[in-house]
């Protein structure tokens, strides 16, 4: 009983501690992912993706990767860029780039697992783009998109009016306030995600040995140079897998991924297991509702494929370049989190950057209307996950109370 109870109290102060190391980097990327939705409309992204050019595809990587970050924004953005006349390649290029290449992703997987996984979150990310292009190419599923399109219903959404210049947008406080309502938004999005993957990260570092892993992930523990292809084609296979099972967005699913590569998991399975966000279940009923069963399908086999791909070409060439990093358990697992350092005056500034933001969103903008198209997520799903964060609080809190009290 007496190692259970130390155990529950060290999950809960790695929590802590994981979120503790992350909060100045959530609330740096979400402040600038609301400016850009706000002071840079959709309007000009829609005309320019119309095509299946190589023009096409590149401007919508790079409004995928200006956006938001979380998985039911960027679904319901890129159906309403493909509603309204964008290709479909455009489309799963701002898709895919609206998870795996925005700033504060890339702020929190640096945190976490270091500038290495940065880079393959960048360069996958691009690749992912790339080999679905390719197999759309292949494939040409012109029928199911043309379906696809009929599925979408035809409904009006307010268009930005705005005609001003960025310089007069950037010193309207009306505008202002829109940013700190949609920051507001992007927590309120994620942070039932965030809360439980947090939570699960110091259950599994506190409770599941190695030994689990081991039989998850064949062969782990070993060295990253000695896998061969059998096993890292396991590795990026069941990572997804992994991912569905905690059913987490991408930003909590990162401190559970440098627990998996601190386990000895491969780096393609790492890699896979963060790229999974949009093949667990919730994303493939959303596509139906949208597009039908059958595009929804066939988009999970074009993303699925995709990353199997993308992981495989990133571990052969990362280890050729010798960038793999050797993965190190204690490095984040023991050690001291909070302390007077560089983290703790970030935290302390951007805090208070988070205050000025809901102090515009909710005082200076109460009568300032701003709606941004969401994703259906299923109401069922949203109240499971309501209630383990919240069972997560509690765990925390009797955690905490068990490690510095009994």
């Amino acid at each position: 009983m007496n190692q259970f109870l130390e155990k529950w109290g060290e999950a809960a102060y790695t929590t802590l501690g994981f979120f503790w190391m992350a909060v100045w980097a959530f609330i740096l990327g979400y402040a600038i992912s609301s400016m850009i939705q706000v002071f840079i409309t959709e309007k000009r992204m829609q005309e320019v993706m119309g095509t299946e050019s190589g023009k096409s595809v590149l401007l919508g990587t790079f409004f995928g990767f200006i956006s938001s970050s979380c998985s039911f924004s960027a679904l319901a953005t890129s159906k309403s860029l493909f509603q309204k006349g964008a290709s479909f390649v455009s489309s799963i290029a701002f898709l895919l780039a609206s998870t795996n290449l925005v700033i504060e992703l890339g702020i929190i997987i640096s945190i976490f697992l270091g500038w290495q996984f940065v880079v393959g979150e960048y360069v996958g990310g691009i690749l992912l783009i790339l080999f679905s292009w390719l197999l759309i190419g292949i494939i040409k599923p012109d029928r199911l998109i043309n379906k696809a399109r009929k599925n979408l219903q035809s409904t009006e959404e307010k268009e930005d009016l705005d005609q001003n210049g960025f310089s007069e947008k950037i010193k309207s406080t009306k505008n202002w306030a829109k940013v700190g309502k949609q920051y507001a938004m992007e927590w309120k999005m994620v942070w039932k995600d965030v809360t439980v993957g947090f939570t699960i990260a110091g259950i599994v570092a506190a409770f599941v040995p190695d030994s689990f892993f081991q039989t998850l992930f064949i062969n782990t523990g070993n060295g990253q140079e000695s896998f061969d292809f059998l096993t890292l084609l396991e590795h990026v296979i069941v990572g997804p897998i992994a991912a569905f099972l905690t059913f987490i967005g991408s930003m909590g699913n990162i401190p559970l991924a440098a627990l998996l590569f601190g386990k000895g998991v491969s780096f393609a399975g790492v890699m896979a297991f963060i790229f999974s966000d949009l093949v667990v279940f919730p994303v493939l009923r959303i596509n139906a509702k949208y597009y039908g069963w059958r595009m929804s399908l066939f988009i999970l086999f074009l993303l699925f494929t995709s990353l199997v791909f993308a992981s495989l070409l990133l571990h052969y060439g990362f280890n050729l370049l010798d960038l793999i990093p050797e993965s190190n358990s204690t490095s984040i697992t023991e050690k001291e989190h909070f302390k007077i350092d560089y983290t703790f005056y970030l935290n302390l500034v951007f805090l208070a950057i988070s205050g000025v933001l809901i102090y515009f969103g909710f005082y200076k903008g109460k009568d300032v209307m701003h709606h941004k198209d969401m994703a259906p997520k299923s109401p069922l799903l949203e109240k499971v996950l309501k209630w383990f964060a919240i069972i997560s609080y509690v765990w925390l809190t009797l955690g905490i109370t068990i490690k510095y009290l009994i």
